[in-house]
């Protein structure tokens, strides 16, 4: 151990006699591990933003979607979901617990002559449940609404700043197309994602919406629902599965037109592909730490030449070739792992200077992991480049290297 202590102090000693020199060898290193850290953290900041939309859906909760294939899609074909399969969920699958549709109402908002265009979304009372999004003041739709239809809406905050509503503005009244709806509800801020704002939104009883739209219209919807006990999930996307086919009259040949996923699965998908994106950014710009492994090596080669006296001399008194190549190694990995770590410190804040600079973008996140993987690493290509130089110091002929000039 002691060995080991004096063999790192020589290296630092050396590294510290020049300075300047360390600090340029360094800087391959420190600008691919910057790259990589800004890139990752980046990525991994978006990849939480995305899996924090999806926290507050339970376990249970499942997502029927239309489904269309690429050959369809390329001729202008889309598939939608009808009002037919809320009540297929609803009444003809058993374990269902909650359905809760959202459909789109293409409908522009106005408020004493001020016009905007939000989403003016149909949905039922366990939206919130089922959604994790509540309302900040007043109340939210409840299932008398549906029954009543009542012109009733809950609006985002966006909304409110658009149209110019007053700070409190429940029990105001709002024009969707030409109908007039009460304000009952304000939901709770959200922010924005990627530059599209969250609060941009206007919700209405589903039933009303679907008079709004017209029942021999297929709106853009889709429908979440839950089941009565966990463990039951994946039975019940069978049984769901089967009943939709039913419902869209599908032959046992034809594909699917649809799409049941469980909640968690839109996040384990997610995070699948920042993963492997994040994998493959962080390898092309790896490409640069090997560029700074050389760059090390190289002046290692000639420090070993200039040292050649000095290695004579320490070989001279007694250093055994162990000891010459564990100096050299350390010296090495140390100038590589101090690249690393100022790389590390630039890497955070160039990836949280980018995440401010980009409307509506998530703040960079960097894991714990990612950080000591860099460290490591930069460590590591200092000492796979350093080990050539080590072992030609490690190697030399004490009279030699005396007599050398």
């Amino acid at each position: 151990m002691y060995a080991f202590l004096e063999a790192f102090r020589a290296a630092l000693t050396s590294l510290m006699a020049h300075r300047m020199r360390s600090f340029l060898t360094t800087l391959g290193i420190l600008i691919g591990t910057a790259s990589v850290i800004a890139v990752v953290s980046l990525v991994q900041g978006f990849s939480k933003s995305v899996s924090d939309q999806f926290a507050d859906l339970g376990g249970s909760a499942l997502t029927l979607q239309p489904y269309t294939p690429f050959a369809d899609a390329s001729v202008g074909k889309e598939n939608r979901l009808s009002f037919n399969d809320v009540d297929t969920l609803r009444y003809r699958v058993p374990g269902v617990a909650q359905v809760v549709p959202t459909m789109l109402v293409p409908t522009p908002v106005g408020f004493r002559g001020r016009l905007s265009s939000p989403q003016v979304i149909g949905t039922t009372a366990d939206f919130t449940v089922v959604r994790g999004m509540f309302p900040e003041s007043g109340r939210f739709i409840v299932a008398s609404d549906d029954v009543g239809r009542r012109r009733v809406a809950v609006v985002g905050h966006k909304v409110i700043e658009d149209l110019e509503l007053p700070e409190d503005p429940i029990g105001e009244f709002i024009r969707l197309g030409t109908e007039w709806f009460k304000v009952v509800g304000v939901m709770e801020k959200r922010g924005e994602l990627l530059g599209f704002s969250q609060d941009n939104l206007v919700l209405i009883p589903f039933d009303v919406g679907r008079a709004m739209t017209g029942n021999d219209v297929q709106p853009r919807m889709s429908i979440s629902f839950t089941a009565e006990s966990l463990e039951d999930v994946e039975a019940l996307r069978e049984r769901a599965k089967r009943a939709i086919r039913i419902s869209h009259r599908l032959r046992p040949d034809q594909e699917d037109d649809f799409r049941i996923q469980a909640a968690d699965s839109f996040v384990k998908q997610f995070e699948q592909i920042t993963g492997t994106v994040t994998a493959v950014l962080a390898g092309v710009v790896s490409i640069s730490l090997l560029v700074g492994g050389i760059g090390i090596m190289n002046i290692m080669l000639v420090s070993v030449t200039e040292r050649t006296r000095e290695i004579g001399i320490l070989k001279a008194l007694g250093a055994t070739r162990r000891d010459i190549l564990v100096q050299f190694l350390l010296e090495a990995a140390l100038l590589a792992l101090l690249g690393g770590l100022i790389g590390i410190a630039l890497g955070m804040g160039i990836g949280i200077g980018v995440a401010n600079l980009i409307p509506g973008f998530p703040d960079a996140s960097v894991p714990l992991w990612v950080i000591l993987a860099a460290a490591g690493f930069s460590a590591l290509v200092g000492m796979v480049f350093g080990i050539m130089p080590a072992s030609k110091a490690a190697s030399l002929d004490p009279i030699e290297a005396l007599r050398y000039e």
